[in-house]
């Protein structure tokens, strides 16, 4: 009879880690047999089983989760290179015995934080969908709200094409602000402007996020400015109609107060 090896513990120091092996070993010398009956349990639960899954495959499953979300199985299936019915199975299970896992606190810490930046990105999105939408030429017109945050290092212009050029390349673009670096250097109305030429795309992202900040600010005092209501030609008629019958009232009462 051949007997499992117990694994040692990696995350533990030395004398912690032999000690758990030697414990995990012993309850495995001593267990006993399966019978006929458990044998027969075990291998129709292996053909219910995804059993060419590796530790590499959980680890693409968790990140794939932490960078789509839990919803999204789609891309998730894609970048893994797996069939989409193959990943629902799987995240089924998943969610339904995550809690039994040891470090299960910690890598739903891991998927909850990048679905954050998820949704992050979409409310940039919306709010530059919205400033955007404000200008017919927006390369040309667009405005931006500065109050008491303009700073001296950054033009209007290089701020206006920054958050254009931002918005055209796509902000829950993976690597939008290498390419907004790029459009920098190819833009012929920037091609002696040393200072914006030479931003590295950290220090592009920094000036993005600040003229995001200022963005959001200002579409969200949009939104809130209690909105202006516009008489329709029915409410005006309505208005002419009720003042004609006031006038004639007013006009009956004198006739009959002069007799």
């Amino acid at each position: 009879m051949v007997t499992t090896a117990a694994e040692r513990p990696k995350d533990v120091p030395a004398k912690e880690a032999e000690k758990r092996q030697a414990e995990e070993q012993k309850l495995i010398n001593n267990a006993r047999p399966l019978t006929e009956k458990e044998q027969e349990e075990k291998t129709e639960l292996l053909t219910q089983a995804i059993t060419d899954w590796t530790k590499r495959e959980f680890t693409q499953f968790i990140r794939g989760n932490e960078k789509y979300g839990r919803d999204d199985l789609e891309s998730i299936a894609k970048e893994m290179e797996r069939p989409l019915e193959e990943i629902q199975r799987y995240a089924n299970v998943f969610w339904e015995r995550v809690d039994e896992l040891q470090d299960s606190e910690k890598l739903l810490s891991q998927i909850e934080k990048g679905e954050a930046r998820i949704q992050r990105k979409y409310a940039v999105k919306k709010a530059l969908d919205a400033k955007i939408a404000k200008y017919k030429a927006p390369f040309q017109q667009l405005r931006i709200s500065y109050g008491t945050n303009k700073g001296k290092t950054y033009t209007e212009e290089e701020d206006r094409f920054l958050v254009c050029e931002t918005h055209r390349l796509g902000y829950d673009k993976e690597n939008v602000f290498e390419e907004l670096r790029q459009s920098v250097r190819m833009a012929p109305q920037f091609r002696f402007d040393w200072f914006l030429k030479s931003r590295t795309a950290m220090e592009l992202q920094r000036r993005c996020n600040t003229l995001i900040t200022l963005i959001e600010r200002e579409m969200g005092e949009v939104a809130e400015a209690k909105p202006v209501v516009v008489a329709t030609a029915g409410d005006k008629k309505k208005a002419s109609s009720n003042a004609q019958k006031s006038g004639a009232s007013a006009a009956k009462k004198a006739k009959t107060s002069s007799k």
